[in-house]
């Protein structure tokens, strides 16, 4: 059992809850739904993605949107980036962070970024450059790491092999993303644990997609095996436009309740964030999917006897 006590949550609505959206939301509707998520105590948010707006038009105003949100000291700005000109839409943008994404495997990689998992790793190589020279901090991931909707399992070397590849380019913190919810405890548990023994000075994250129910079982298999930091969507929005069955990811308010109820502290004001999860309910209502939405706290369930009315029968 993990001894650490506290998690780090990174909350990515704005931009895997958004991207998954069909319908337009208007861009004071993302800020005003990004200004409340900063307000919820989180240390980070991944507020957008620059890819072409050909790609993924719901982000075509990504550039707006991050001139128009309030900026605390407090919240660090992520986005993710697919290339040269979405990096430099990032810097110009003044977030904090980009993320960049490589695919285990090559079929979801062809479909996402239209080329092999290795040919895209080789276009990555300009980009960090450009990051060092810039002052812009970079960070890696992981698409489809525990399984592949074209392909089916990954093996643990593939996992090893795209790390080696970001150890490389300098980059030493990485995402391992469940894009379509194939994974399960026993898979996070000894990839996780392979991962972190290879690359000791390497910090992971976990981003949970909840597709089957198992994100949670999950996000505890991962916390044991030392993951303290970990991705989730307010609402349980979210999904990868470019891999079937690609459903939401776990609900920011059900994996801050469930951590907590363990004692596990996230440092995220989990009232906030149900507010946030049912704004957005009332915006998205098709989109949403929350556990705690449906059923509210564990805590709410605790009335006292002197309290209960009695129920004819």
């Amino acid at each position: 059992m993990a001894s650490n006590r506290k998690v780090i949550i990174t909350e990515v609505c704005p931009r895997d809850g958004f991207q998954s959206v069909s319908e337009w939301i208007p861009t004071e509707e993302k800020v005003r739904i990004i200004n409340q998520l900063i307000d919820c105590g989180y240390k980070q948010i991944e507020v957008t993605s620059f890819v072409h707006p050909k790609a993924i038009p719901q982000l075509k105003d990504a550039d707006e949107v991050l001139k128009r949100i309030k900026r605390s000291e407090h919240v660090k700005l992520r986005a993710l980036v697919p290339n040269t000109r979405g990096l430099e839409r990032a810097i110009a943008s003044g977030v904090d962070k980009v993320k960049l994404m490589l695919s285990a495997s090559d079929s979801h990689s062809i479909s996402n970024a239209n080329c092999k998992t290795e040919e895209a790793f080789q276009k990555f190589v300009p980009l960090v450059e450009l990051g060092e020279k810039s002052g812009m901090k970079v960070s890696g991931s992981i698409s489809v790491a525990f399984g592949c909707p074209y392909e089916g399992e990954i093996p643990v070397e593939r996992l090893l092999m795209i790390c080696e590849r970001y150890r490389s380019l300098g980059i030493k913190e990485v995402s391992l993303a469940d894009t379509t919810g194939m994974a399960n405890p026993l898979r996070i548990k000894n990839n996780v644990r392979k991962l972190m023994r290879n690359f000791p000075d390497f910090t992971f994250s976990l981003h949970l997609h909840n597709t089957r129910g198992m994100a949670f079982a999950n996000a505890v298999a991962g916390w044991e095996e030392g993951i303290v930091h970990f991705d989730s969507s307010a609402g349980g929005l979210g999904g990868c436009p470019y891999a079937p069955g690609a459903s939401g990811n776990i609900a920011s308010e059900d994996l801050i309740h469930g951590f907590e109820e363990m004692g596990i502290h996230t440092g995220v004001s989990l009232k906030s964030v149900l507010e946030a999860a049912k704004d957005i309910q009332q915006s998205l209502p098709h989109y949403v999917d929350s556990f705690l939405l449906k059923a509210g706290k564990c805590s709410d369930l605790s009335v006292s006897p002197m309290t209960q009315q009695k129920v004819e029968l």
